[in-house]
């Protein structure tokens, strides 16, 4: 039945701009469609800007990511009108993500013309399609500043006196199949879109980061990635899969070695980050110097790798024992520092973990032979590490499949894959399994578990070791990846990681107890000082301001745990609908009264 209650206007907020709403939703429309008209004509008359803005009848570089957020807005304008078909695009009649995704093209436009004026000198280089391209991209900006903020969970359908809709059937698991899907291939594009972009087209990397940030926000606001994670969850097996594949498909649609090499680091560091994730988005201890697990995997595979320069160099292990040894190293580590400074808390128990780090760095330093025994080289590290041969499969040579030609590091990168799935497998198994719920009450409140009889130090002490055994195998690998480890990455900051900074950010960025966003996370922080040379000197200032904006409009991370985000969040100030709960059970509020 549908229920045809209605929003007085006086549940709504005016949007700043003083205009009719008849003017504001066609000034976003119009203001669209002339965003991706506009890319269709030259933006300067030169070619030495990035990409090649000067060819009539068809976008490049900054002009497609223009064409992309054109598009969105006028999807979600169009949704002001209630149209049929677009009604799943923002069910809650929000406008909000019409704002957001308005930005998103306005900021893209704006910023090509302010670079194209700087980059070049001077506004006589701008054709008359970039200034139609700023022109039409700020209408909907205008128009969505007058459009009216409806209460939360109501929309705009009930401000305009119309008939709230029914609850959306329920999908079939067919439809819930297509629908991931589509998802995964949109990431897959995404991502591969952006990892393409050559690193001295900074601007280019710049746009599509203004993009990627207003349009993703807005999709959060209309509810569409918690509705896509819900459904994804319920199909787990066959979206996990779907991943994987489309993780497979990705060095083939690259003809440049190089962006393999950085899909190589993502996934350790995502690795190293899903370890940490066990640390402290499940356990919820704050372990400052995790970046040394990772080393002490790299030196104990280094030491068996074959190298002539390793103190052990008549030993040469194979890889699988190789990387057991890196693992079982590491997690002798974490039990030797976990045992005695796990029955701490807090700020102190981060304090020693912090120790740990320099400690680790310090040491692995001085093993020079003259500070020290002869045994990790000190600063000189352990060099020309042998690339692993797999039955007998050399990933240092390139191979020929399927016609196309697969280098060193997409070897590396399959096998990194495979490291990678073992790894979520362990971490969704331990989430889910006995253990895993005696972590989370542990992070919940641990004098609370201590009296149900979860014995807090044993549970504590397997998450580190389980953590730190992860991150030695992502360190077994990374050292034949690099031919070589040496002492420098394995600190607290850095000005490149690996270090525990990066670490941490890429978990609390991407969300803490998840899967996904560990590897989104460490996804964004790698690729953007990658293709923004010119921010490696401000990495930590990068990082900082990217963590306080985080803090401020999505604490719970991009990817959100379902708990932590109603921990963060109260239902009425999400732009989706409501959520039911027990107490709307008219049995139970009749019972309670």
């Amino acid at each position: 039945m549908t229920d045809t209650t209605t929003i007085s206007p006086a549940a709504t907020e005016r949007g700043p701009v003083p205009l009719p709403l008849s003017a504001a939703r066609l000034l976003v429309v119009v203001g669209a469609v002339g965003t991706i008209a506009s890319t269709f004509l030259s933006w300067t008359w030169t070619s030495d800007f990035p990409g090649d803005l000067t060819v009539y009848g068809y976008p490049a570089g900054l002009q497609i990511l223009a064409l992309v957020g054109g598009v969105l807005t006028l999807l979600f304008g169009l949704t002001l009108w209630d149209v049929k078909w677009l009604r799943w695009l923002n069910p809650a009649g929000a406008t909000s993500p019409v704002f957001l995704t308005a930005l998103s093209a306005f900021a893209v436009c704006w910023f090509t013309g302010i670079a194209i004026a700087v980059d070049l000198g001077g506004l006589v280089n701008l054709d008359p399609g970039a200034y139609v391209a700023m022109a039409a991209s700020a209408l909907p900006v205008v128009g969505a500043l007058a459009l009216p903020h409806p209460a939360p969970g109501t929309g705009i359908r009930g401000y305009l006196t119309k008939p709230q809709l029914p609850a959306p059937a329920k999908a079939s698991p067919l439809t819930e199949r297509i629908i991931v899907t589509v998802g995964v291939a949109l990431a897959l594009l995404a991502f591969t879109y952006g990892i393409g972009i050559d690193n001295d087209a900074s601007e280019t990397f710049i746009g599509y980061l203004l993009l990627f940030v207003f349009a993703a926000w807005g999709l959060m606001h209309t509810g569409l990635v918690d509705r896509f994670a819900t459904t994804a969850a319920h199909h787990k097996g066959f979206a996990s899969t779907l991943a994987f594949v489309a993780a497979v498909i990705f060095p083939f649609t690259q003809s440049d070695d190089h962006n393999a090499n950085v899909g190589v680091n993502i996934l350790i560091f995502a690795t190293v980050a899903l370890g940490l994730n066990i640390v402290v988005g499940l356990t919820g201890l704050l372990d400052l110097g995790y970046v040394a697990f990772l080393g002490v995997g790299a030196y104990a595979a280094a030491l068996v790798s074959g190298s002539e320069y390793s103190r052990f160099s008549g030993v040469h292990f194979p890889f699988w024992a190789a990387a057991l040894t890196g693992m079982a190293a590491s997690l002798v580590f974490g039990v030797l520092i976990g045992a005695p400074t796990l029955r701490l808390r807090g700020d102190y128990l981060a304090i020693v973990t912090l120790g740990f780090g320099e400690i680790f760095r310090i040491t692995v330093n001085n093993l020079d032979g003259d500070s020290g025994p002869n045994i990790t080289r000190g600063p000189n590290g352990i060099t020309q590490i042998p690339d692993l041969n797999i039955f007998g499969f050399n990933l240092g040579e390139a191979h020929d499949v399927g016609g196309f030609t697969l280098g060193r590091f997409a070897n590396y990168l399959f096998l990194m894959l495979i490291v990678t799935a073992i790894v979520v497998l362990v971490f969704t198994r331990a989430a889910d399994s006995r253990i895993g719920r005696s972590w989370i009450a542990i992070r919940e409140d641990e004098t609370a578990a201590t009296a149900m009889g979860i014995n807090g130090f044993r549970v504590k002490l397997i998450a580190f070791a389980l953590g730190a055994s992860l991150a030695g195998l992502a360190g077994s690998v990374m050292a034949h990846v690099n031919y070589s480890v040496n002492p420098q990455p394995y600190q607290f900051a850095g000005a490149a990681p690996p270090n525990s900074a990066f670490l941490l950010a890429a978990v609390v960025l991407g969300g803490m107890g998840t899967v996904s966003g560990p590897l989104l996370g460490a996804s964004v922080l790698y690729l953007v000082p990658e293709k923004l040379q010119f921010l490696q000197n401000y990495e930590l200032f990068a990082f900082g301001v990217a963590l306080i904006l985080l803090m401020r409009f999505r604490p719970e991370g991009i990817i959100a745990n379902r708990r932590r985000q109603l921990e963060f969040h109260e239902t009425g100030q999400l732009d989706v609908p409501a959520q039911a709960t027990l107490s709307d059970d008219p049995a139970v509020t009749k019972a309670g009264a």
